[in-house]
């Protein structure tokens, strides 16, 4: 169960808004930052999910962008005939945030899918927003675009929240193979969490409201199969119309109606408990494969714009910050074997088996795998939650306070460097700061896992314990 919340800057102490959360996926994940890049005229990218599929496709080529913009993504390995690598979103050099979340269409759109469906997939459409786009609408409209071009390939159903400083949008796109999409706007006044995306009631009177886009055809198609009557007087409610017509989940509910009572105090709604939000046990698991919050504030310097990231769920991982000026991340968050989709059958050494060689080299393969490490540490904690987890979770919040203390020396002063005509030492400066901030991160998660270790073999010495435990989840 993805997720994904939006807060806009009027509920939040620091004035700025933010996107926040995860993807769920069975596989290894890993960071990337990705540098702005040219492309000849010409040059194409490949798109779309081959026969694997549940839902199957066609991989094709679209054009590429002459120029795709410096980004930095979690990408990931497995999904369902996706080609890897994969990608949920992140944050681009414009200061353009991507999440990525699904969103279950109606079961009759799943049904008249094409088998042989084209076009960008969930993950494509999210990595192109993070290449190309410049605003938050910018995304939607290229999402449109994409879409009406090339077509979508879909698993079902999906969605994205795409923000900026001034505002975020809610996307859906549709399963069905007709080009179906509706996007909402959300501003300083809001607070939406996606887990599933939704959107409900939308005005359909030539499009005349500036916080909604949608394709041309989504009132046409409705009627046309009977799902919506323009004479009823019934309100054109997206969700039940095109959607799985649940509207909120609980655990939208639950969390929505979390952030409102927060943002309603004097301090409204702070950095710590957006981070307590992505957090929560009762939202966030073992399939939880990263974190990420981000601050939505104006840069004058692209360096300076930052992601909050953990590298499994965050429920055991403190958020680091991760700035878009480092020239590199630790070789102990990038791409390891562990839980790599096909890496079982490869070896590092291609002498003998040169088909078979591993996408990850000899040099980081000879490093400790972040992912491994702190999902060891998941899983020592939810063997005994009701004790390790608060324990853990205190520990996280006074690691994360220092962090924000020192995310704010560390902003002023690649600030006085770019100011100065400095540029290669404001990169060198914080490269060294966010990956010792990332090995400390890492260290401290071995060091628990080590001393939780020790205690739960003490503590279960005589027990055999081989059902899953772990806190309760909301859906």
């Amino acid at each position: 169960m993805s997720y994904g919340i939006y807060i806009g800057k009027n509920h939040t102490a620091d004035g700025i808004a933010y996107l926040g959360g995860y993807g769920d996926e069975p596989s290894s994940h890993w960071l990337e930052v990705v540098e702005r890049k040219q492309h000849s005229e010409g040059t194409t990218i490949k798109v779309g999910v081959t026969a694997q599929a549940d839902l199957p496709g066609v991989i094709t080529e679209i054009p590429q962008a002459r120029e795709t913009a410096r980004h930095i993504r979690v990408n990931y390995s497995f999904y369902k005939g996706t080609p890897a690598p994969l990608t949920n979103g992140g944050l681009n050099e414009y200061g353009v945030a991507v999440r990525d979340i699904w969103s279950p269409s109606r079961p009759e759109l799943v049904a008249m899918t094409p088998r042989d469906q084209t076009g960008p997939s969930y993950s494509d459409l999210s990595r192109i927003v993070l290449e190309r786009a410049k605003s938050a609408v910018e995304g939607v409209k290229l999402m449109g675009d994409l879409i009406a071009r090339y077509g979508h390939t879909t698993y079902g159903g999906n969605s994205n929240i795409i923000a900026d400083s001034n505002e975020a949008w809610v996307i859906i796109q549709f399963a069905g193979g007709q080009g179906l999409w509706a996007a909402e706007r959300l501003g300083d006044n809001s607070i939406r969490a996606s887990r599933p995306g939704y959107i409900e009631e939308i005005p359909i009177e030539g499009q005349t409201s500036g916080d909604f886009l949608y394709s041309a055809n989504l009132v046409d198609f409705a009627i046309s199969q009977g799902w919506y009557c323009p004479t009823s007087g019934d309100k054109f409610n997206v969700n039940k119309i095109y959607g799985d017509a649940k509207g909120k989940w609980d655990g939208v509910s639950w969390i929505e109606g979390e952030l409102a009572s927060l943002s309603m105090r004097p301090r409204k709604i702070t950095v710590e408990d957006i981070f307590w939000a992505i957090r929560t046990e009762r939202l966030t698991g073992d399939t939880a494969g990263y974190g990420q919050v981000v601050p939505l504030g104006d840069a004058v310097h692209p360096e300076l714009r930052m992601l909050w990231h953990t590298h499994v769920g965050p429920v055991v991982a403190p958020f680091t910050p991760v700035f878009m000026g480092v020239r590199e991340v630790p070789p102990e968050f990038r791409m390891h074997r562990y839980l790599t989709d096909g890496e079982a059958e490869r070896f590092l050494d291609g002498r003998c088996f040169d088909s078979k060689v591993s996408l990850v080299s000899q040099q980081v393969e000879s490093t400790r795998s972040a992912t491994y490490v702190f999902k060891r540490l998941l899983n020592l904690v939810f063997r005994d939650s009701e004790v390790f987890l608060p324990e853990v979770s205190a520990f996280l919040t006074a690691y994360e306070r220092r962090l924000l203390e020192v995310s704010v020396d560390v902003s002023k002063t690649a600030r006085i460097l770019l100011h100065a005509g400095e540029p290669a030492l404001a990169e060198r400066y914080l490269t060294y700061v966010t990956n010792t901030e990332l090995i400390k991160a890492l260290d401290s998660a071995e060091q628990l896992a080590c001393a939780l270790d020790v205690r739960s073999r003490a503590l279960h010495a005589t027990c055999a314990r081989d059902r899953l435990l772990g806190p309760e989840q909301i859906r």
